[in-house]
């Protein structure tokens, strides 16, 4: 039996909600694709995440669901998003208390040309400065690529590894698949999410003006 959803999952959900309006607006989560999640609570972990198959241009708090630490639904009706898994290991190994997940032609599109690539690394671009701890146009933000998979399980015991082997990454790629950020609010994984696909784009274009990358 699930238990009711709380005023606060029903505040994050409302931030998630319009956060995704606003990437959808941008053709960064058109139709169902993306997911987007923000934890409640910490003990017991508790994530508000979108369920799954829904308009993310049309979200409403209905759409979205509570799960546990195992990933079961503790509040709310619907099914939860089948990338549960990866949002629970990032807040588990990440001070993340929001995880956004997109689909930009950019991120898309990169993360698949780069096949025999690990990561995309990107220097000297003021809009760096947008990411947490960043405070200079020279840093290098290497965004890890991870191989996309359906098998959840074995998907995140490959994240759990990346987030060990890159832990100043402030995001990763599922290739041919899309990006994934988080922050220590909703506004904070939200900037996160602009500043990144400002950046994959300006790489991309970039690429495609000038040739390799």
């Amino acid at each position: 039996m699930t238990q009711a959803v709380t005023d606060r999952a029903v505040e994050l959900a409302v931030s998630l909600a319009e956060a995704a309006k606003g990437f959808y607006q941008r053709g960064w989560a058109l139709g169902t694709s993306g997911n987007f999640s923000a934890v409640v609570s910490l003990e017991p972990l508790r994530l508000v995440i979108t369920s799954s198959g829904v308009d993310k241009g049309r979200l409403t708090t209905d759409q979205f669901v509570q799960v546990d630490g195992d990933g079961k639904v503790v509040a709310g009706a619907g099914r939860p998003s089948d990338e549960t898994k990866l949002h629970l290991t990032i807040v588990r190994h990440r001070p993340a208390m929001a995880v956004l997940h997109t689909h930009s032609v950019w991120s898309t599109t990169l993360s698949a040309l780069l096949i025999n690539n690990s990561e995309i690394a990107i220097s000297d671009y003021e809009m760096l400065k947008g990411l947490a701890g960043v405070h200079t146009h020279k840093h290098q933000e290497s965004l890890p690529i991870l191989d996309n998979s359906q098998n959840m399980d074995e998907l995140a015991r490959e994240l759990e590894d990346l987030l060990h082997w890159r832990p100043d990454a402030h995001g990763f790629l599922l290739r041919g698949h899309g990006l994934y950020t988080w922050g220590g609010s909703v506004d904070e994984a939200r900037r996160h999410v602009e500043i990144l696909e400002f950046l994959l784009e300006v790489v991309g274009r970039t690429h495609f003006a000038r040739g390799p990358l």
